[in-house]
């Protein structure tokens, strides 16, 4: 059969995108990747699996399949978890080979309705002009303090995914969020030449400041000095994810031009996602001759933060929290970063809290930055089986180290009527260091 120019193009594109063949070739479709693989467990179909994914770029990139409907669906299905490179005996990047594919799927996206165009006029437009979103942010963070959003979703004034959406900006708001609003660190922090800054954030900064100045207030206890750094942006995390990887680049670039010249030693995150993108800028820029080299300076000094407490050792807290607490790992935490280990060793140095195992702590909860926006129904099916095991366990409170993450189970929590609370980890301690 005959393809059109259009096909030609699109093929070749997506081949010049995936590059190196051998990326695609070392999976042996051994199936070690489907049981950990939230869409596949779902929808049991080989196609929204990691191999069934890989199979499909290899058949574009060769030629042997056309860059359709078909496949634009299933790579559009995936969540992006990446938990299919933790069990991955050849070490397959993943990651890195979705992040090409979803390249093609944004083209066709700029082609299709207008829901998705509009979204992609979101992350191009306004989420690489700090003002403008910080503005919309500021106006999301005023309707929610208010009481109007909570009001709205008691009374059921919206329904659907209009009230899911209510119950998402509801969750960003910390329920420790005041316990910390007024205090300060009195005690002086010597300038021992530790130079550290921290990636404020975009959505960190405008709809979770509490869990920023929170961060702020732990560094200083631990005797560590913040340099401000101007000039910083939004990490790209979510324009890569969406396949928007030129305008990912040029955040990445913007990134690494303010923090390097501040000239800090280490740059802490404390929002899995933003971290697991800015460790990623070595490979985003790797064939950037002005910035490779740069990059790679740069992404082996970001840190999150659990990390670099744990590292560098935690100043033990004095004040007791009462609780029981589940630790739920962030995906690009756990799997993009590797970190299982920090963010629970840092839980357990605040006294009284009582830690209780949660049943597929490493699985995503179907955020996945705006995931639960373009495919809610298949988000939804996967939070009800994390809102299942979080009843199961017990907890009183759920710990989680991102602002999606955060976002999606305090839904969650919200929407099945249940009495826990969503935090980040670094509030607990911070609370725990009291006044």
């Amino acid at each position: 059969m005959a393809t059109s120019t259009q096909d030609t193009k699109a093929r070749g594109s997506l081949a010049s995108m995936l590059e190196e063949t051998d990326k695609l070739l070392t999976c042996v479709h051994c199936g070690l990747c489907l049981p950990a693989c939230p869409t596949y467990r779902e929808l049991g179909n080989e196609n929204d699996s990691p191999r069934g994914r890989i199979y499909l770029m290899r058949g574009v990139s060769e030629g042997r399949l056309e860059l359709g409907d078909a496949f634009i669906t299933h790579i559009d299905l995936c969540l992006g978890c990446r938990a299919c490179e933790t069990v991955c005996p050849s070490g397959v990047p993943y990651g890195h080979l979705l992040e090409a594919a979803r390249v093609e799927v944004s083209k066709a996206r700029a082609r299709g309705a207008r829901p998705q165009r509009l979204l992609r006029f979101v992350l191009n437009q306004v989420f690489t002009r700090p003002r403008l979103l910080q503005a919309g942010l500021t106006l999301a963070r005023w309707f929610r303090d208010s009481g109007l959003a909570r009001g709205a979703f008691k009374a059921k004034v919206v329904r659907g995914r209009l009230r899911f959406a209510l119950a998402l900006l509801i969750a960003s708001r910390s329920p420790l969020a005041s316990a910390g609003r007024r205090r300060q660190i009195k005690s002086p922090i010597p300038d021992d030449g530790r130079r550290i800054a921290m990636l404020r954030g975009c959505v960190m900064e405008g709809l979770f400041r509490g869990t920023n100045r929170a961060t702020e207030r732990v560094l200083a206890r631990n005797a560590f000095r913040l340099v401000e750094v101007p000039g910083q942006t939004c990490c790209g995390a979510l324009h890569a994810h969406a396949g928007e990887l030129d305008v990912a680049r040029r955040l990445a670039r913007k990134n690494i031009d303010a923090f390097l010249e501040s000239g800090v030693d280490r740059i802490v995150v404390n929002a899995a996602g933003c971290g697991a993108a800015m460790k990623d800028y070595a490979a985003l820029l790797a064939d950037d001759l002005l910035f490779a080299d740069r990059a790679r300076e740069f992404s082996a000094k970001v840190k999150d933060i659990a990390e670099f407490l744990i590292e560098a050792g935690i100043s033990r807290p004095t004040r007791s929290i009462e609780r029981s607490v589940a630790y739920d790992a962030p995906c690009h935490l756990i799997h993009a970063q590797r970190i299982a280990q920090a963010p629970i060793e840092l839980l357990r140095s605040v006294p009284g809290l009582t830690l209780v195992p949660l049943r597929g702590s490493e699985s995503c909860c179907g955020g996945a930055g705006i995931y639960n926006l373009q495919h809610p129904e298949l988000s939804d099916d996967i939070l009800r089986d994390k809102i299942a095991s979080i009843k199961e366990s017990g907890a009183e409170m759920i710990a989680t180290a991102n602002p999606g993450c955060i976002m999606q189970i305090g839904a969650g929590v919200l929407m099945n009527d249940l009495n826990v609370d969503v935090v980040h980890p670094i509030e607990l301690l911070d609370a725990a260091y009291g006044e």
